[in-house]
């Protein structure tokens, strides 16, 4: 399984009122990107969100996260969550909103 398509479609449906909102597939899984940029997505181990160093500290308190780590190295900004926490409306909430903040103060790509 590359990733749970049930769960895509939950991050699909939280961002469904955001401008310019576009899919990838990378990571292995579906990102969803804002004007070119990552805010967050579904792989095989669960979510992973793009909230940003200045944000991190603040999504590490969310249960279930913790620091995106592909490849031995955490990924500087990036969070991620497994699938049952990701499955909770109030957790989804804040890293999705954490997530589109830090990718609405960037540039478009």
């Amino acid at each position: 399984m590359a990733y749970d398509e049930g769960m895509a479609q939950l991050l699909r449906e939280a961002l469904a009122e955001a401008p310019d909102i576009g899919e990838r597939k990378m990571f292995g899984g579906l990102c969803f990107m804002l004007s070119g940029n990552m805010v967050c997505g579904v792989h095989r181990r669960g979510g992973m969100f793009r909230v940003g160093a200045a944000q991190v500290e603040a999504a590490l308190a969310v249960p279930g996260t913790r620091p995106m780590d592909f490849t031995g190295r955490p990924m500087t900004g990036f969070v991620e969550i497994d699938y049952d926490e990701l499955g909770d409306d109030d957790i989804r909430a804040a890293l999705v909103a954490m997530a589109r903040r830090h990718a609405a103060a960037l540039p478009p790509k």
